[in-house]
């Protein structure tokens, strides 16, 4: 599997998030509305979700197993930083 593309939309709401990435794999299958999540100084990722009748969030879309988990969190997370670097004083939303 191949991340052939990666874009992060930086967000300057309050609380959590931080930005929203879409990434490509292959050059031919999209995800969309992954978010980029900071708690307690640390950042993490959230896959795609919808929220159920009974109010839970439910993934859409995610890894199956923990070594692909890291694998695009490591990506994701290295392209929000560098958006970080290269963005305009108070991010963009």
């Amino acid at each position: 599997m191949q991340i052939s593309d990666v874009r992060i939309r930086l967000v300057t709401r309050e609380g959590m998030l931080r930005a929203v990435a879409s990434i490509t794999i292959d050059a031919c299958f999209v995800v969309h509305d992954i978010k980029i999540l900071e708690r307690e100084g640390e950042l993490f990722i959230g896959m795609p979700s919808r929220r159920t009748a009974e109010g839970e969030y439910k993934d859409i879309a995610h890894p199956i197993n923990q070594e692909t988990r890291n694998l695009l969190s490591e990506i994701i997370l290295q392209h929000y930083k560098e958006a970080l670097a290269g963005a305009p004083v108070g991010g963009q939303e």
